[in-house]
């Protein structure tokens, strides 16, 4: 038997895989902690399963629904992306998928033919460039020389040809955790509307910015940007429901019908109960986003200094959003007897216990990632073994 050419190209993702192998060591009965996988600590809240179980006993969710989603849940998520961007989509610019993983996806798969570009400014999340291989396309990473880890005009230009389709730009950043600011997101989407270039702005971390930063939406900067953009977005990170498997897209409804065509054929329409719940969390009280939200910023002041003062770890630019910290471990690498970043994060994890992400799948190799999304007991407990594993390693 013959796997095809695009999913030989594919790697398994770096951050589930570890995830993985953390949950069997804890199954094992081995003290994990884990900041590896990206997904809120929290419990849905209240509200939001009181809704999908009056939505089970109602009887509403036995049946299938139209494969974009319920006409019901695309007008609350236009109404709540007019509250946040102040841009109005219509039911047909909106379509509901199985996760904003898999809307993704399908973008890549009714936009790209076989060797079409897709520019991924790094370090990028690791399931992009995997997305683009499998729909045929080719992932183009870009260097970046802006402050932080961003991306600029000058870099792209250098990176595009011909053959570029499309660019991915995600704010704020996994795994850096950077927001770009209205004017360099003003700068980069008038030069993909002069290069007739797709925008795909994942903005799934919109509501998670911290300590006084300001979050720009790329669809609220012009009408020629935003007719140009393709949002993407969904409720797992701000509403704790990463099990619920609900994004959403929104953008030019010609891509958003062919999306649908496909989605129609790949899972049909998303779960039922998740739509109903979703229609919950964008419609309902806020307020325990918000308490999320200050929680994860409370980590990350917690967390920041003492990653910073780690012997080899380099971490300059406080992250702004997201719930996750992405330090340089080059010498720290060196300074503990390893090769490679691989081979310091799997002693990391057999030694200490401590299950982190390396940064090769993220397109820097040199760096690692670690999620805050975990009480500051663990989060405290985990710098402590951080610390006296490379205090130990570096003086053997």
């Amino acid at each position: 038997m013959t796997l095809s050419k695009n999913v030989m190209k594919v790697q398994p993702s770096a951050t589930l895989a570890t995830s993985a192998k953390t949950k069997e060591m804890i199954a094992n009965g081995i003290d994990v902690i884990n900041l590896a996988i990206g997904e809120p600590d929290f419990v849905t809240p209240d509200y939001i399963q009181t809704a999908a179980i009056e939505a089970i006993r109602s009887g509403k969710t036995s049946f299938y629904t139209p494969a974009g989603g319920l006409p019901e849940l695309k007008t609350a998520i236009g109404q709540r992306i007019a509250v946040e961007t102040g841009v109005h989509y219509d039911n047909k610019q909106i379509i509901a998928t199985t996760g904003a993983k898999f809307a993704l996806y399908l973008i890549f798969e009714v936009i790209l033919n076989p060797g079409d570009e897709v520019l991924l400014p790094a370090p990028f999340w690791v399931s992009y460039a995997e997305q683009v291989n499998l729909t045929g396309g080719t992932p183009i990473s870009v260097a970046t020389t802006g402050a932080g880890h961003k991306v600029t005009v000058a870099d792209l230009e250098k990176a595009r040809s011909a053959k570029t389709q499309a660019l991915v730009l995600n704010s704020p950043q996994n795994p850096s955790g950077l927001i770009y600011t209205a004017a360099e997101l003003t700068a980069i989407g008038n030069w993909a509307v002069a290069h007739d270039i797709l925008l795909i702005s994942d903005e799934i971390y919109s509501n998670l910015v911290y300590n006084g930063n300001q979050f720009t939406s790329m669809v609220g900067l012009s009408e020629a940007i935003c007719k140009n953009t393709l949002l993407v977005t969904g409720v797992s990170k701000t509403y704790a429901m990463t099990g619920w498997r609900m994004g959403y897209v929104l953008g030019d409804p010609a891509i958003i019908k062919a999306m649908t065509t496909v989605a129609s054929h790949a899972t049909g329409n998303p779960t039922t109960v998740s739509q109903y719940a979703t229609i919950a969390a964008l419609t309902g009280d806020q307020q325990d986003t918000e308490d999320m939200r200050q929680a994860f910023e409370q980590r990350l002041n917690l967390l920041f200094p003492k990653i910073q003062s780690l012997p080899g770890f380099e971490l300059t630019e406080k992250p702004q959003g997201a719930f996750y910290l992405f330090p340089n471990v080059k010498r720290a690498v060196a300074l503990c007897g390893y090769a490679t970043t691989e081979a310091f994060v799997d002693g990391l994890l057999e030694e200490a216990h401590v299950a982190v992400v390396p940064g090769r799948a993220f397109g820097q190799p040199d760096h690692i990632r670690i999620s805050y999304a975990n009480d500051q007991a663990s989060l405290l407990a985990a710098y402590q073994r951080l610390a006296d594993f490379i205090q130990t390693k570096s003086n053997q």
